[in-house]
């Protein structure tokens, strides 16, 4: 956070206020760690902080501190709409553009809080009074920890937060392997370590408590796995019988698509996942290099994310999606065949 950045959130947290934190639909890790991590933070000094999110969260971070508090707009919708009303500032986290709130996007838009933004992907909206953003972080995790170094209160981290922050970062950083991990981002890991988060215990509650539903799945998505050489490209196709099938719970396709990109000589990997209730196929898509996976979600499946990491969605037929998917390839040829 730069100085201007830094004395304008001072200025609007210098009394207390009601405020809301807010996290995108279909939160993930770093979203719910960030959510609750500055909310703790924000209530340790004095403010009414609430976390609502659009909708329900994976069970497998449902352990974090402070997780049963949240409220799930889709559930509780009219407790939601009320803590939108009376909030003076809404802090928005993991997610640059209203839409991403699903449902809760005509409220927002329609509410009298000012909008703080903290997030670290491209191209964001300019709703808020304040944007902290930075695409070059690990995640938002990270840059909570940084805005409470800012606000001067590194002193206040406890065992609680470290735990949140610390889940955020891991998860958005694939356990410190991907390309956003910095030597800053070692240093802030090593501080909530010494606060207290527990490392080896989180890594065994986020990715050791698989259920035998979820592994079979995972051994049908890679039965369905194909490699398209030509563009050095791998995809997994997901049914909506075949989720069905195995009892699909939220978060359990969470890194499938990372088996296609480890195959030898694969730059590109998406997973299309069919959810015949909402009539669309969602799509993970993540790539190694420079090949921005976030501008080919933007130009052609509605969505976006981070160069290496991104979402989209089609709104055609799982086979329909997949034909159109390899037509669209061509255009890319060059970019997925550079040795770079």
């Amino acid at each position: 956070m730069n100085t201007e950045i830094t004395e304008q959130v001072k200025k609007l947290l210098a009394s207390p206020q009601k405020i809301v934190v807010v996290g995108h639909k279909n939160p993930d890790g770093d979203a719910i760690g960030s959510c609750l991590g500055l909310s703790f933070f924000l209530n340790r000094l004095g403010h009414k902080a609430d976390v609502i999110m659009p909708n329900d969260f994976p069970d497998f971070l449902k352990w974090l501190p402070g997780c049963d508090d949240i409220i799930i707009h889709d559930k509780d919708t009219d407790k939601s709409i009320e803590a939108i009303n009376n909030a003076s500032l809404i802090f928005t986290l993991d997610f640059n553009a209203l839409n991403r709130t699903g449902n809760m996007e005509q409220f927002l838009e329609d509410c009298d809080a000012k909008f703080i933004m903290i997030d670290h992907h491209q191209e964001p909206d300019d709703y808020a009074v304040v944007t902290y953003s930075d695409s070059t972080m690990s995640s938002t995790c990270e840059m909570v920890y940084h805005f409470i170094d800012a606000m001067d209160e590194l002193g206040s981290l406890c065992l609680e937060v470290s735990t949140q922050l610390y889940t955020g970062i891991m998860t958005d950083t694939g356990s410190f392997r991907f390309p956003s991990t910095t030597a800053k981002t070692h240093r802030v890991i090593a501080h909530l370590i010494e606060v207290g988060a527990n490392n080896s215990q989180i890594h065994q509650k986020i990715y050791d408590v698989n259920s035998p539903d979820r592994m079979k799945l995972l051994g049908v998505a890679l039965k369905n796995l194909n490699i398209l050489p030509d563009y050095n490209t791998a995809y997994i196709t997901l049914s909506q019988k075949e989720l069905d099938k195995h009892n699909f719970k939220k978060g359990d396709t969470e890194g499938f698509v990372n088996y296609a990109l480890s195959i030898k000589g694969v730059k590109f990997a998406v997973i299309f996942i069919e959810n015949k209730q909402d009539k669309i196929i969602k799509m993970s898509l993540r790539s190694k290099g420079n090949f921005s996976v976030n501008t080919l979600a933007r130009e052609h499946y509605n969505g976006g994310g981070h160069t290496n990491a991104a979402g989209g969605r089609s709104t055609l037929s799982l086979s329909e999606t997949i034909s159109e998917f390899i037509s669209i390839l061509s255009q890319y040829k060059i970019e997925l065949t550079d040795a770079s």
